[in-house]
């Protein structure tokens, strides 16, 4: 009688992977997001505050368009660099720095006397804000069980409803209280510099990373925290974690030059265009809508009503997304929401009245964040461990070009052919998106290991 096979210890990934939702999942995602919703209140105020420097600076559309776009240089730098540095100093430690660092310059910015100071502190500001996006998303995934991997990170993205929310209601009550009204909007922005201690002090390394930079024992009492930690459901083990465990893993190089090998060059090129097209279109809109609104005759406070009653329409959006995206799967649920985004963009554009304009703005929030968060979930998922924050850092940046070409690109297109030109070019962008992502793999419920 021969003895029976040893049985395997369980990697990390196998062990994540066979959690239930946990209170310290719950804990990772409610820190990251909170972050998250704090990002998008800084990047929605500045929507608001340039309508109202407009008027108070007597600045033209070109000097107003820079304050937009300088930001998302500094976003762009920022993303490239913020996954390169995650990927080798680890995500929760440059989760928090981000945080400081735009932080700080947003409450800066309340002190600026001048357009010139202005925008080099919003440089920063986007420097900070570009980094933290594309890690907190990878953060949260390497924590994440398969099966349910790509709706938390919807969730996630659902947070910058809330924070958008928050920016449109400060829009509404705060800036237009009076002159220095914008000051204390950006001061209200300063918030993230204390959470950051929050994030650095309050949350766990990612397990994953810690072990592929060989802290074994670190990452083993990470894990074992979520392994004590009570559960919401029941503990299961999905269809695509068995198929992890009768799968092979091979190391993947690190790096920028990894990204474009054999294995990932048609999806690197793909969430590259994608992410192009959906920032150009997004930002290039959503920047400029109360702006836009005040153009066509609206005063202010009545173009910020608007605006925030539009904006309530993006939770619903990342709702239904956070439910399709386990059950058509990510690039199905991606490429819906881009369709319905170009379709609500043109009625946008060529709305007529007052009830037409908020139900296509509203359905444009509704189509396009819903699709941002579907985005969001799919990225982290294309690349191995060793190259994630590096690979969705990159896909962020290459979108943060688009984003500061969009704000630069609008008072040129509202000259020629006015606001129903200008949507139907953003109508444009978000189809060809729609198209390119059946160029991306579909790694619902499989597991995040190295292949």
């Amino acid at each position: 009688m021969t003895d029976a096979a040893p049985t395997a210890t369980p990697s990390t990934s196998e062990r994540l992977d066979r959690l239930p939702f946990t209170r310290r999942h719950l804990r990772v995602l409610t820190g990251s997001g909170i972050g998250w919703a704090l990002d998008a209140m800084d990047v929605g105020l500045i929507s608001f505050i340039i309508a109202a420097l407009a008027v108070q600076w007597d600045l033209g559309t070109g000097e107003t368009a820079w304050i937009a776009s300088v930001g998302f240089i500094g976003m762009a730098i920022g993303a490239t660099l913020g996954g390169l540095l995650a990927d080798r100093f680890g995500r929760r430690q440059v989760f928090a720095v981000t945080l400081l660092i735009y932080g700080v310059a947003t409450g800066a910015s309340a002190l600026a006397g001048g357009l010139a100071l202005l925008l080099v502190l919003r440089f920063f500001v986007g420097l900070g804000l570009g980094a933290e996006l594309p890690v907190a998303s990878t953060y949260v995934s390497e924590f994440a069980p398969a099966r349910i991997r790509g709706r938390l990170i919807v969730i996630l993205e659902a947070f910058w409803a809330v924070g958008w929310t928050a920016s449109a209601l400060i829009g509404y009550f705060v800036i237009p209280t009076s002159d220095a009204g914008w000051r204390w909007a950006f001061a209200i922005g300063a918030i993230p510099a204390v959470y950051a201690l929050v994030v650095r002090w309050g949350l766990p390394e990612s397990p994953r990373w810690l072990e592929r930079r060989g802290k074994h024992a670190a990452a083993d009492v990470v894990v074992r925290s979520f392994e004590q930690s009570p559960g919401f459901g029941a503990q299961t083990e999905s269809r695509s974690h068995r198929i992890v465990q009768a799968g092979t893993s091979s190391t993947v190089p690190a790096g920028i030059p990894a990204l474009w090998s054999r294995e990932f060059a048609v999806r690197t090129a793909s969430i590259w265009v994608i992410w192009f097209c959906v920032n150009f279109a997004y930002y290039g809109a959503f920047i400029w809508i109360p702006t836009i609104l005040v153009q066509q005759g609206f005063d202010l406070v009545r173009s910020f009503g608007f605006t925030l009653i539009i904006t309530l329409a993006q939770l619903p959006g990342y709702a239904v997304a956070a439910w399709l995206i386990e059950v058509w799967g990510r690039r199905a649920t991606l490429s819906v929401f881009l369709v319905g985004s170009a379709i609500a963009a043109v009625f946008f554009g060529t709305a007529s009245s007052e009830a037409m304009l908020i139900g296509a703005g509203m359905a444009l929030s509704f189509f396009n964040l819903g699709a941002w968060g579907a985005l969001y979930a799919v990225t982290p998922e294309l690349y191995p461990t060793s190259l994630r924050a590096t690979g969705a850092g990159w896909a962020a940046g290459i979108g943060r070009i688009a984003s500061i070409i969009a704000p630069l690109s609008v008072p040129f297109l509202l000259g020629i052919g006015g606001a129903p030109l200008l949507f139907v070019v953003f109508a444009a962008f978000f189809a060809v998106a729609a198209t390119v992502t059946w160029g991306l793999v579909d790694r619902r419920g499989v597991a995040l290991d190295d292949r």
